[in-house]
């Protein structure tokens, strides 16, 4: 049986090595052309410098003179059957936007650390987005090993801090590995260098890995995406959030909160499917004629969602201009989409260090986080981000622009 894809965003400080350590994965798990190589050794000359694994990664012309990641980038792996997906996203600060991209389509998340620079800001913040995205598995790299000469010592200190720090973010480190991507050390086997380590090397530690399947055991939850007209035949276009939707099941159309019967479920090339499960995009037919538009939310009827126009929750502010207070905003949460207003800033906290900068502001300033207050014009769907992730997180927008993201609490 084909297994699920896992997807693992690769993030952490700027020149930590993550572009290298996909470079090296790439090579170990023989998913490179040898031409490919060629070509990162014709690059690395041309610019004066030793073959780098980077550039495998860095595609950009601009990455690859700045040496650094811009945009984000998908990468295939297979490995003894198991198939992933390493979303390399930025390290610099200027591109957290960028990270939170990446970030928000990944199940996993692989944090690399430069183990002779040790925990950084930027180390810290992108931990506190991918709480806020939703992600809470962590595999945690202490990368350059051969710079502080493989010491189990230095390794220990740095591990303990981190830890300290992720028991705040309810982040659970899935493994905890020292390994030197360029000296290709503890990525596909154990090495001599680092005895003292007792865990799995990565592609190992890969090969452990489960694909999440909590979201298909949550109830029902499906976002309108679109409408279409086929063969005189309205299909609803959408995304299975949580749960399972069958064929025949009575459910509930939000925010008209009437009770409709799914007449078929259909995928691309595959009708009359019997059941869809959380992750799907497909497209149904209900046996009832009533309006849907996007942005409509098709529920469990026992246990079903929130209707409402106010919430608290945190946001991360991704804007030079600060968020101020009862200015108009646009909130998108899944497909929905409204105008809305932030009423209370309960508290500024500094997203690098979790500490509280101040109490009832006026304002949020870039790359804070801001506990607050919200009220929508008109009322939305919404669940706790710890009950239905996909329905307790929302973006903020201006003028199609991502300027902040934030949690339902």
């Amino acid at each position: 049986m084909q297994k699920e894809t896992i997807k693992i965003a690769m993030v952490g400080h700027v020149d930590h090595g993550k572009s290298t350590l996909i470079g090296r994965l790439l090579i170990d798990t023989d998913s490179l052309p040898k031409e490919k190589i060629t070509e990162i050794k014709k690059l690395s000359k041309e610019l004066g410098k030793e073959a780098e694994l980077a550039f495998i990664v860095d595609q950009l012309k601009e990455e690859r003179e700045q040496a650094k990641t811009i945009d984000t980038t998908q990468i295939f792996l297979k490995i003894k059957n198991n198939n992933f997906v390493l979303i390399d996203t930025p390290g610099h600060v200027e591109l957290l936007k960028n990270m939170i991209t990446g970030a928000t389509q990944a199940d996993i998340a692989l944090l690399v650390i430069d183990i002779n620079e040790g925990i950084m800001e930027q180390t810290k913040r992108h931990l506190y987005v991918l709480n806020m995205v939703g992600i809470n598995s962590v595999i945690v790299i202490f990368n350059k090993m051969d710079l502080v000469d493989y010491k189990k010592e230095r390794f220990n200190a740095l591990k303990s801090d981190l830890l300290t720090f992720l028991e705040n973010l309810n982040i659970e480190p899935v493994f905890i590995i020292p390994v030197s991507a360029k000296q290709d050390v503890n990525i596909s086997k154990k090495c001599y260098k680092i005895a003292w380590y007792k865990g799995p090397s990565l592609l190992e530690a890969f090969g452990l890995l489960k694909s999440n399947t909590k979201s298909i055991k949550k109830s029902l939850r499906f976002a309108v995406q679109d409408i279409y007209k086929i063969n005189n035949k309205k299909i609803i276009a959408g995304k299975m959030l949580s749960g399972i939707l069958k064929k025949n099941q009575q459910v509930l159309l939000l925010p008209s909160n009437v009770t409709v019967t799914i007449k078929s479920l259909n995928v691309f090339g595959k009708y009359n499917k019997i059941k869809a499960c959380s992750g799907e995009n497909i497209g149904i037919s209900l046996n009832e004629t009533l309006p849907v538009k996007r942005g409509y939310i098709l529920a469990q009827k026992e246990n079903s969602p929130k209707l409402s126009v106010s919430f608290r929750g945190n946001i991360l502010w991704l804007c030079k201009e600060p968020l101020k207070i009862n200015k108009t905003i646009n909130l998108r949460c899944s497909t929905q989409e409204v105008d809305c207003i932030v009423e209370r800033i309960e508290k500024r906290i500094d997203s690098s260090t979790l500490n509280i900068i101040e109490e009832n502001a006026k304002e949020l300033r870039l790359n804070e986080v801001g506990l607050a207050a919200l009220k929508t014009k008109k009322p939305i769907v919404i669940e706790k981000f710890a009950f239905i992730e996909e329905l307790g997180r929302f973006a903020v927008g201006r003028d199609h622009d991502l300027i902040g993201i934030g949690v339902i609490i």
